[in-house]
């Protein structure tokens, strides 16, 4: 056996020594195995690398390594995967699952069901899963994956086994980082700390200097409000800016998408579009802007989470403590704050950073949370 087939299913895991331990050994001792597992841990951390692993190890046997293969790259009938691209996951979805779980596997030993971003499940949603959770067959194992357990209805985390990893070190993501995109070990620790120990958007800022630049300047743009003029004009620079990001991330991938529906159909690059399957591109048309929706939010709860850590270190620095912040780059800015602002005042802004992410995840119109955001930010007082 090569060294890379001896890898498979794991070498792409990184940093989770437990969470590996215990997989490797329920994949090959059944006494050990649950029937419903929930890997929980913070953005990045890996979950979901770490499911596809495990589903590989549950469905191949040991030394198959084209089986390992198929399940890793997602094509294997007995693994189904649900990465939903909306905002939620919707009971159309959950009903789908269910019903595929009922089936006996086709080739491999287990019929693996994975749910990546479980949390992102309503409540009538989640218990269109509970039965199925609680009595699975046999030979039929769900993995579900959430940033915490609390994401999740006490009754669905009464049903799985739970799995929590933990966040890296951000010299363990910049050395990751240089081993991947061979960036050189400056940007890659500027990357790993900006990022927060995300370890997909450490990659991104390491490699995408637009990337770099949008996140400077949301962040020096916040720190120049003043009033609520120009909050009301930096949350309009906001939006635009993670919609810019979300286009970014997206507009290939449609295209392609869209290249390899209609070369599906028999429809040649440059004619035009027959009204016979016009529905089908209408649908991944519909398909597209719901994953649009999402990126764009997406977008925004980074941008937030960005000035959580820019306001954390003024916060750390009104407390004598500047020799560990995440925005070092912006250093003089964050001193000059944190010496004409109160650290009350910066608690406020930070409560009300939290509050915006809520009320985003709320379905608020996103402009009108950043401004009454940015508001508390002139102002030091909540709106």
């Amino acid at each position: 056996m090569t060294s890379a087939a001896a890898a498979l299913p794991w070498g792409d895991v990184w940093g989770q020594s437990d969470a590996l331990g215990q997989l490797q050994a329920a994949a090959s001792d059944p006494a050990q195995l649950a029937h419903a597992w929930l890997i929980t841990g913070p953005a990045g951390s890996g979950r979901s690398t770490l499911a596809a692993a495990f589903a590989a190890a549950l469905i191949a046997e040991p030394g198959d390594e084209a089986a390992m293969r198929q399940v890793l790259a997602g094509t294997h009938p007995d693994l189904t995967a649900l990465r939903t691209e909306g905002v939620i996951i919707s009971i159309k979805d959950a009903r789908a699952l269910v019903e595929r779980s009922y089936f006996s596997p086709s080739l491999g030993r287990y019929r693996v069901i994975v749910v990546e971003d479980a949390d992102r499940m309503v409540e009538r949603t989640s218990n269109v899963l509970l039965k199925a959770l609680e009595e699975p067959p046999e030979r039929t194992v769900w993995i579900l994956c959430a940033p915490s357990e609390a994401d999740l209805l006490p009754t669905i985390r009464s049903r799985v086994r739970t799995l929590r990893l933990h966040e890296p070190d951000v010299a363990d993501v910049a050395r990751l980082i240089v081993a991947r995109t061979g960036v050189d070990a400056a940007l890659a620790e500027q990357s790993a700390r900006l990022a927060q120990r995300h370890i997909g958007m450490a990659v991104r800022l390491a490699t995408d200097e637009d990337a770099r630049a949008r996140r400077d300047e949301t962040l020096r743009a916040v720190l120049a409000v003043r009033g609520v003029g120009t909050a009301v004009e930096t949350a309009a620079r906001i939006v635009q800016l993670a919609t810019d990001d979300a286009k970014a991330l997206t507009a290939e991938r449609d295209e392609a998408e869209r290249e390899s529906l209609l070369r599906t159909l028999g429809v040649a690059p440059g004619t035009a579009v027959p009204p016979a399957v016009r529905g089908q591109l209408s649908a991944l048309e519909d398909e597209q802007k719901r994953r649009a929706t999402r990126s764009l939010r997406d977008g925004i709860d980074r941008v937030l989470t960005d000035l959580e850590s820019m306001f954390r270190d003024v916060l750390m620095v009104q407390f004598g403590r500047s020799d560990d912040l995440i925005n070092r780059e912006l250093g003089d800015e964050i001193g000059a704050l944190a010496s004409i602002w109160a650290p009350q005042r910066t608690l406020t802004v930070l409560d009300q950073i939290s509050a915006t992410r809520t009320n985003l995840q709320g379905n608020a119109a996103a402009a009108l949370a950043l401004e009454s955001m940015l508001v508390t930010v002139a102002s030091g007082r909540t709106p």
